[in-house]
């Protein structure tokens, strides 16, 4: 990695790397020998859709997956040889919460404290602490299960940081959250980064990599295809805007035909067709000059999904 990352983050001083890392089940590849450097402070993400190789990455960064190939130190130890050394300063927010839903929210902290042998008095104060930062603190003597997903999620996160962890690694923190609920815990993750918690993330959702992210690389098919800041990505790979048209027919094909030559590139997807250009309300102006007709017409900002759809000819939800 060569791009500068964020403005506190020591350049020379990278906590995670991987070198030809490899990963297979059976003859099927998952990861297929990937170069990966996180550097200490930043938040690093994996973005791509779900098969591309980003959780079987984190897994065996986390230590809970042996590596098939290649090379991987985590915190300058190796993970085959010293996966309980660096398990005791890694926080983990995996994909689905595995709360226990018996024991109240503060029960959940204190208990999973004790597994990393801080005395019970500590243990209560660190709790009392991590509920605060989660906004979480009226809910210290609540059950688990009524929380709503958002709660959970927050709970989940308070609970890896028990330890005090130098890296969190969070497994698609925001699947399946409402907006307010991605933002708050979009700000909470915000929060630790200024701590200097160093943040390792896999996402699909192109928003949350530009939001989050210090720099990224995108994933596809178990192979690294981009890697930079998602603003420096976006202007490598695509134009400043874009010009969604919708049509009624079902098949856009014969549209992209009618709007050649208007814009850099265009993309024909099921339901819309994608023109990439410089000055957004100047082709959609010319559409309408051709007699062209869309449903709607959008002119918006060029995004990581547009970079992913450029490099793999396919979008991150699918």
């Amino acid at each position: 990695m060569t791009e500068e990352g964020s403005p506190g983050a020591d350049l020379g001083d990278a906590l995670i790397r991987a070198r030809g890392l490899t990963k297979r089940f059976g003859e099927f590849v998952a990861v297929d020998g990937i170069d990966v450097e996180v550097r200490r402070g930043e938040a690093f993400g994996f973005l791509g859709p779900n098969g591309a190789g980003k959780s079987s990455t984190m897994r065996m960064i986390g230590c809970v997956s042996p590596r098939s190939g290649g090379e991987l130190t985590v915190l300058g130890l190796d993970p085959r040889t010293d996966a309980a050394r660096i398990k005791a300063r890694l926080g983990v927010v995996p994909q689905r919460d595995t709360l226990d839903e018996e024991l109240t929210v503060l029960e959940n902290l204190v208990v999973y404290a004790r597994y990393f042998g801080l005395p019970r008095s500590v243990a209560r104060a660190r709790a009392a602490e991590l509920l605060a930062f989660a906004q979480l603190t009226e809910r210290a003597e609540s059950l688990v299960e009524p929380l709503s997903g958002g709660m959970k999620r927050r709970l989940t996160i308070a609970r890896s940081l028990v330890n005090s962890p130098e890296i969190l690694l969070l497994d698609e923190p925001t699947t399946g959250l409402d907006p307010q609920a991605r933002h708050l815990l979009w700000d909470r993750l915000f929060r630790l980064k200024r701590q200097g918690v160093t943040l390792v993330l896999t996402t699909h959702y192109m928003d949350e990599a530009e939001q989050l992210c210090d720099r990224l690389v995108v994933m596809d098919d178990g192979r690294i295809v981009a890697e930079g800041s998602p603003r420096a990505l976006v202007e490598r790979w695509c134009t400043r805007e874009v010009v969604e048209l919708r049509f009624p027919d079902e098949d856009h094909a014969p549209f992209a035909a009618k709007v050649g030559g208007l814009a850099d590139r265009i993309e024909t997807l099921p339901d819309r067709l994608l023109l990439y250009v410089d000055d957004g309300e100047a082709v959609a102006e010319a559409v309408h000059l051709r007699g062209l007709r869309p449903m709607s017409a959008l002119v918006r900002r060029g995004t990581l999904e547009d970079v992913f759809l450029r490099l793999t000819g396919r979008s991150l939800v699918d």
